[in-house]
């Protein structure tokens, strides 16, 4: 364990991610401290690690993990998701990231892994097929009964993106992407794209763009 916490900036679009992923994070403040809350890849504190939150970001884009890995307030930085397909661990470690850490991780285990990072470890999280995301997070459409899944794909959508370039970013397959787009309907009730996004603007699916300074306390 370090002498005092590891301050950590979380950075991803959706303001309900992040403050998800800093509360259940809040319970082991005294070995890792969020020191910022960042919703446009401007880290401005100078942290230890910046744990970047793939959802309904474009994971496979290199420009937006290289941006974090050359700012020179990030020591490490480390992507945290669900999505361990094995073209995009080798793309994230070739842009020089220090952690692949899934987000079936109880927080316990996330802390730990932290640690490691900070430590000077590279840390690939084992990836469970199947699991579950771990309890404590939360993302837009989980009170409709969308999985984290389910919710990444509407706001890919939400965004303009066709299935073709939902397949391509998550590097999952056309009939993946079907299927889940079919369970979105038919939890939120709708017939269509047109409505699907629609919803998705009226339910907190597009991007935030902004920043949360000294979460809780932090630094």
């Amino acid at each position: 364990m370090t002498e005092s916490p590891i301050l950590i900036a979380l950075v991803n679009d959706y303001d309900v991610v992040t403050t998800g992923l800093a509360t259940m994070l809040d319970r082991y403040r005294e070995r890792v401290l969020i020191a910022e809350i960042d919703l446009n890849l401007g880290v401005a504190d100078q942290v230890d690690i910046v744990l970047y939150d793939t959802f309904a970001q474009p994971e496979s884009d290199v420009d937006e993990l290289s941006t974090l890995v050359a700012n020179p307030r990030a020591r490490r930085v480390v992507v945290y998701t669900w999505n361990f397909h094995p073209d995009l661990i080798e793309r994230a470690r070739g842009q020089g990231t220090d952690g692949y850490l899934s987000k079936t991780l109880p927080a316990k285990d996330l802390v730990a892994a932290l640690e490691q990072v900070h430590s000077g470890e590279t840390v690939i999280s084992p990836q469970a097929p199947h699991a579950r995301t771990a309890p404590g997070l939360d993302w837009p459409g989980r009170g409709e009964g969308l999985t984290d899944r389910e919710a990444e794909v509407l706001a890919l959508i939400t965004q303009g993106m066709s299935n073709a370039q939902v397949a391509e970013l998550t590097f999952l397959s056309p009939n993946t992407i079907k299927s889940y787009i079919r369970n979105v309907y038919r939890k939120i009730g709708v017939g269509s794209r047109t409505q699907a996004v629609l919803w998705g603007v009226d339910h907190g699916f597009t991007p935030d763009h902004h920043r949360i300074e000294h979460w809780r306390g932090g630094p």
